[in-house]
């Protein structure tokens, strides 16, 4: 679908061992998204129960195809560092917004 731009889902579980490669990482990491060619629209850490140890990433990215997603994805300084073990992209119809 390329030309409208469009929502993406982007969920990202971490290695049982990628937190320290994450902490190490995490400066590049935010400075990637910032400049980054597609529009960061929310971001933020995965948690474990304990509501604070960081176990993997949820993005929600706006572009004009998942090809750009998926390139932005796979050029973010956590995917460098092996941080994350699994990656699902999904196109995303944002139905309620409550902000």
């Amino acid at each position: 679908m390329k030309g409208k731009s469009m929502l993406f889902a982007v969920h990202c579980l971490d290695h049982a061992d990628g937190l320290p490669r994450r902490q190490a990482n995490y400066d590049a990491h935010k400075a990637y998204l910032s400049a980054g060619t597609v529009k960061t629209v929310i971001s933020g850490p995965l948690v474990a129960a304990d509501g604070e140890t960081m176990i993997g990433s949820l993005f929600v990215f706006e572009a004009d195809q998942i090809d750009d997603v998926i390139a932005f994805n796979n050029n973010d300084p956590f995917a460098h560092a092996n941080v994350w073990r699994q990656v699902d992209i999904n196109p995303f119809l944002k139905r309620v917004d409550n902000r």
